[in-house]
């Protein structure tokens, strides 16, 4: 079955596993990134699987671009799924200082506007053809605010809300809204957080249990199953007891992000 889909963020990490994941004969992708040089090999690895590849390399937060290249490509090919990934992140220094306020700002502007940019000019689109599947990547960490990474885990809060609530509203107009809250996943946006990384699993590996949800169109889609009880737990804990359980793991107290292996 022919399918078009739309994945942002797909120059590296996650993104890029899904785009190869998807990547076969009778799928058109269109991949959206901002390193134009590995956007480029992506899209390469992408046709040599015998998937058709139209990139483009763009900001998910030029909202005036993005919607322009939405309107233009999903007027010619219309889009059955759109994958929001694109996501940096911020925390606090080694030294305890706050976020800059231009940090924020770039975390917020990429992991919730640039969600909000990337989705919202497909909504009235698929409404019209009574079909199509909004897909968001938020994190475990929209489920209990870590002190080390504040609009971090604001920024993912935000993103399952708004899908939760999307999906409750397109739901009857046949479209299908998921929200996919992954825990720790093997990339380079994982090594820049200093805490302990419990049950990491490759891109890949995420990408495979991503793809199995939205099949079953899961309304959230959270992994590795250990991590997910945890966050759960701790979201319901008292805030003391909260608190004490993510300093065992390090997320209390600022330290020097790891080096890359």
């Amino acid at each position: 079955m022919a399918r078009t889909i739309l994945i942002t963020g797909a120059s590296n990490g996650l993104g890029a596993a899904l785009a190869e994941h998807y990547a076969a004969p009778e799928v058109h992708l269109a991949l959206i990134g901002r390193d134009s040089t590995r956007l480029a090999q992506i899209s390469a690895s992408c046709s040599n699987l015998g998937a058709k590849v139209t990139s483009a390399s763009l900001s998910v937060t030029d909202q005036k671009a993005l919607k322009q290249w939405l309107d233009e490509f999903d007027q010619q090919y219309p889009i059955d799924l759109a994958i929001a990934n694109a996501g940096v992140t911020s925390m606090l220094t080694a030294q305890g200082s706050g976020e800059e306020l231009t940090a924020i700002e770039q975390v917020l502007d990429t992991n919730l506007y640039g969600v909000v940019y990337t989705l919202h000019p497909l909504i009235e689109r698929m409404r019209s053809r009574k079909q199509g599947q909004l897909a968001m990547i938020s994190s475990l960490a929209a489920w209990r605010g870590m002190p080390i990474t504040p609009s971090y885990c604001a920024s993912k809060a935000a993103i399952k809300a708004w899908g939760e609530a999307l999906r409750g509203w397109l739901a009857p107009e046949g479209i299908k809204v998921n929200v996919v809250c992954p825990g720790f996943v093997k990339t380079e946006l994982s090594d820049q957080f200093p805490g302990t990384r419990p049950t990491m699993i490759s891109a890949k590996h995420a990408a495979t249990l991503i793809a199995k949800g939205l099949e079953r169109n899961q309304a959230v889609i959270a992994f590795p199953f250990p991590l997910t009880w945890g966050m759960w737990f701790v979201s319901v804990l008292p805030f003391p007891l909260a608190s004490y359980f993510l300093g065992l793991f390090g997320y209390n107290r600022p330290r020097s992000p790891r080096k890359p292996k």
